[in-house]
């Protein structure tokens, strides 16, 4: 049986710079950052939502989405609006960023295509098997551990 050798956080993260480094050189060319085309892509197809459930959709803190959210709106591509009442607000994508969203989507999906490429399709699977699984048992404990509080 093979043990894992050296830290599981620290090997994540150098990975995912890595991986968020490919992405962003492909997204560039639409003039967005990975982030921001993720975020345009979940509120394109969750919104008009609340922030915190988009937080929460994201695995993402409250004060990072805040921040995120930010350049999206001065650029136009999504407002925050009024929500239900007087304390809550509603995000929700515009025109334009929906045309931003498809033009970073065509990056995106060059950028995902060399990636596999560059992988290969049987081990970027299992990759996705893996972290999904991953994040099942993590998202197990976060809802049991929901009771709690």
């Amino acid at each position: 049986m093979n043990t894992p050798q050296g830290c599981t956080n620290l090997k994540l993260r150098q990975l995912t710079r890595l991986v968020t480094r490919h992405y962003d050189h492909y997204t560039a060319a639409a003039g967005l950052k990975t982030t921001q085309y993720s975020l345009l892509s979940h509120v394109e197809k969750l919104g008009p939502i609340r922030p915190g459930d988009l937080a929460r959709c994201m695995q993402m803190d409250a004060s990072t989405l805040t921040r995120n959210l930010q350049p999206l709106v001065a650029q136009g591509w999504l407002v925050v609006g009024a929500g239900e009442d007087a304390r809550s607000r509603l995000v929700e994508v515009t025109d334009a960023g929906r045309a931003k969203r498809a033009e970073g989507q065509r990056a995106w999906k060059q950028a995902q295509l060399a990636l596999n490429a560059r992988l290969g399709t049987e081990q970027v699977a299992a990759l996705h098997a893996l972290l999904d699984a991953g994040i099942a048992c993590f998202d197990a404990d976060a809802n049991a551990n929901a009771g709690d509080e």
